[in-house]
């Protein structure tokens, strides 16, 4: 029998581009929940936007306030509904995204979700404007706001699969996708075979170094990546 299969989504770079809005899009909700213009933003790669919003908070010597991270995640989320049309100018679906997750949804052994260093308003808002919000269950997955340390989003995703849809995943069942070392250190410390791509900065030697199993330039190979996930 078929084993099922918990897949998790990186979003950002192993997904889509938002080719600049998303920087914007922080920066304005930051400046109308704070009243200060940002002058500079926390790193970003692989972290989770609790960690951001709080260290970029300390940069221009705010306060950190749970009022302020509430009114931002709205305003973030509005800002790219707002931004829409600029969104798809600027950003893109990358090569062979929506094929793969389109591919994955026709397997019924496979449950396609998110884990992300997003809020869930803002992976929903940016994944609904390129089309791709309906593949993904968002009952499931685990977000930025869930928990500061990435590692942690693996064990809530598996905990919510298991309250909705009722499958136990285990390590052996779980894989997450994404691009950066990051991703992948989080999955393998959070208890998740990884598959790392290579659309972002990160090539695919950093990725293997950092513990990926399977290193794909891109998600053009949907059959390949089929493959990876469910043998």
């Amino acid at each position: 029998m078929t084993t099922n299969r918990l897949v998790l989504w990186d979003i950002d770079h192993t997904l889509i581009e938002t080719g600049g809005v998303g920087r914007e899009v922080f920066a304005d909700a930051f400046a109308q929940v704070t009243g200060t213009t940002m002058q500079g933003m926390a790193e970003v790669t692989g972290r989770t936007e609790l960690v951001i919003f709080g260290e970029t908070l300390d940069m221009h010597g705010i306060p950190r306030s749970n009022e302020y991270f509430t009114q931002f995640i709205k305003l973030q989320a509005r800002g790219y509904e707002l931004r829409a049309h600029e969104l798809r100018l600027r950003g893109r679906v990358l090569p062979g995204a929506l094929n793969a997750l389109q591919a994955l949804e026709r397997r019924p052994t496979v449950t396609q979700s998110v884990l992300t260093g997003n809020t869930r308003a803002a992976a929903q808002a940016k994944l609904r404007i390129f089309g791709l919000e309906k593949y993904l269950d968002f009952a499931i997955g685990a977000f930025g706001e869930d928990d500061p340390v990435r590692a942690q989003l693996v064990a809530i995703a598996r905990d919510r699969a298991y309250r909705s849809i009722g499958v136990a995943h285990t390590p052996d069942t779980t894989i997450l996708i994404g691009d950066t070392p990051q991703d992948v250190i989080a999955g393998k410390e959070g208890g998740a075979h990884v598959i790392g791509i290579a659309s972002g900065k990160s090539s695919a030697t950093d990725l293997k170094t950092a513990g990926a199993e399977v290193v794909f330039p891109d998600l053009t190979d949907s059959a390949a990546l089929i493959r990876a996930i469910t043998t």
